[in-house]
């Protein structure tokens, strides 16, 4: 018997791994479907690109055919380890705009305004960059730092926005993320900040907290009413643990849904299809699945200052070299130097195109490096309108959902991606880039009418791994959780996780999905 079971230890569920086990009479139980976070290409930050080609920590998501994106079935990266994601991830951080939070308690979600959440993010930072100590937190688990912006491409891109009008934003963090600046990141001294290493490894010794690794959950265990316990498999056999006082979802936004569904909590006509009988009528679990989804502009160099040369055998060696040795090099940090957040239409309250700048051109997620020197702007809607599904297919945990992420349903998301590689172009012809832009890679300057930018997109377009919303928290008929993240009409069940965002917020997921952890902690300590 455990006080607690929490189920992934991705980058909710390590939150309150640490936060709850702190008190040394609450017996906390996680299942993990995946492993300990032992492989050297997880700590070491360029390490994303081997774990991308060789997809060891991969679960294997695709969706279903995406009706608008010309019926491409496409591959939605997601990581199976003990910490989640952030074991894979890009490391970057950004927390989104002050009023994606104001919208979700516009919704009724009473304290998830900004101003209300703003301290969660501060208690879980601990910020290497000095700055606002009003804005950034530097006692927290989190070490994150703030790249400088030093590759020539990287520079040209910065100055570049400026010329076109934009402005220099030196924290894209502070609340308002308007213009062109530097990226912040989880990495620290050459060492990815994995939600892993900066919450488990420090206290997972703790004579509380009992993990098991590689196991499925099959169930969650109801009676009366109420969450008593978890049924899962491991080594192929059956398990249960019980909990005294909750069971705490944090699988994400794919996992958390499914694992409701067949544990009969969700649609009665989906659950009865897939043979499930029906625990709890709660018809939107599984639904406003969104993500963000990009497009890039690909443009050649006239001189060797991208990535590139890092890629070649000999230059990657040495580079493993270097960091083995030393701790830095090109394979220390996490790429990524320059980011803008800004607006297709001058009116908008928020920024609705994100850029991340990329000083390499690839494919197909990294996984196929385009071998000629180019940089890659990498520009994605802050704000999808489309919404989608994830849902499970049987009633077997191992058999993963059904996923429709309904990538471009709703027409303006293919004219704000449009609207995005438009100002691309627009910012690339600056005088900043003059001594060292080529010729342009794709779409290639012949694409010009709104039909060819169209196409190009529906081709190129893939998710930037920012999935939420399967389990939103709100008040309608459609919310899986309250404001406390509390399941509707299930007593001592909560989800802790990206699923439970009403909408996406303007930017990467993982430090929100942690905020959440941070505030969810203090929720479940007050209820106890």
């Amino acid at each position: 018997m455990a006080d607690y079971v929490i189920i992934g230890a991705g980058s909710g569920g390590a939150v309150l791994i640490n936060r709850l086990s702190a008190d040394p009479n609450i017996q906390i139980t996680v299942i993990e479907a995946g492993g300990w976070d032992r492989s050297p290409w997880i700590h070491m930050p360029m390490g994303y690109f081997r774990l991308m080609q060789t997809l060891a920590l991969d679960w294997g998501y695709h969706t279903v055919p995406q009706k608008h994106v010309n019926n491409r079935v496409m591959f939605v990266p997601r990581a199976k380890s003990i910490g989640g994601c952030t074991t894979v991830n890009g490391m970057i951080y950004t927390r989104g705009h002050r009023t994606d939070y104001d919208q979700w308690a516009q919704m009724g979600n009473m304290g998830w305004s900004y101003d209300s959440i703003l301290p969660y993010f501060k208690r879980a930072e601990n910020w290497g960059g000095g700055g606002d100590q009003n804005v950034h937190g530097f006692d927290g688990p989190l070490k994150t730092t703030r790249n400088p912006i030093l590759a020539e491409p990287c520079v040209a891109w910065r100055d570049a926005c400026i010329q076109a009008g934009y402005p220099f934003n030196d924290d894209l963090n502070s609340g308002e993320q308007y213009g062109v600046g530097p990226c912040d990141g989880t990495v620290r001294d050459g060492v990815r900040s994995s939600v892993s290493r900066c919450y488990i490894t420090p206290i997972k010794h703790r004579k509380n907290l009992t993990f098991h690794t590689r196991a499925m959950v099959s169930k969650i265990l109801l009676k009366s009413g109420r969450a008593i316990g978890v049924e899962f498999v491991q080594g192929g056999k059956k398990k249960t643990v019980f909990a005294d006082k909750e069971v705490i979802l944090c699988g994400g936004t794919f996992n958390s849904p499914q694992v409701l569904q067949i544990s009969g909590i969700g649609d009665p006509e989906h659950l009865s299809r897939i043979g499930v009988r029906v625990q709890h009528e709660l018809p939107g679990v599984g639904r406003n699945l969104q993500d963000h989804v990009a497009s890039s502009l690909k443009v050649r160099l006239t001189k060797p200052v991208s990535l590139l040369k890092a890629t070649k055998p000999y230059a990657a060696a040495l580079a493993l070299v270097q960091y083995y040795t030393t701790g830095s090099g090109p394979v220390a940090g996490h790429g990524v130097e320059v980011m803008s957040f800004l607006k297709t239409r001058p009116d908008l309250e928020a920024p609705d195109v994100q850029w991340h700048f990329n000083n390499i051109m690839y494919r197909d997620h990294g996984r196929d490096i385009i071998p000629e020197e180019g940089f890659m702007p990498y520009f994605n809607i802050s704000r999808p309108q489309s919404r989608g599904t994830v849902m499970a297919k049987s009633d077997d945990p191992f058999v993963l959902p059904e996923l429709d992420p309904n990538y471009l349903s709703v027409p303006d998301d293919l004219r704000v991606l449009r609207d995005g590689l438009r100002m691309s172009r627009e910012i690339v012809t600056q005088k900043a880039f003059d001594h060292i832009r080529g010729e342009e890679y794709a779409p290639g300057k012949e694409a010009q009418s709104d039909a060819d930018l169209d196409e190009y997109i529906k081709k190129d377009c893939q998710s930037v791994y920012h999935p939420v919303g399967t389990c939103k928290m709100g008040t309608d008929p459609m919310a899986v959780v309250d404001d406390k993240l509390r399941v509707h009409g299930i007593q001592g069940l909560r989800v802790v996780d990206a699923s439970i965002m009403p909408t996406l917020t303007s930017g990467n997921t993982n430090a929100p999905t942690i905020m959440i952890g941070e505030k969810a902690a203090d929720m479940i300590r007050e209820a106890a």
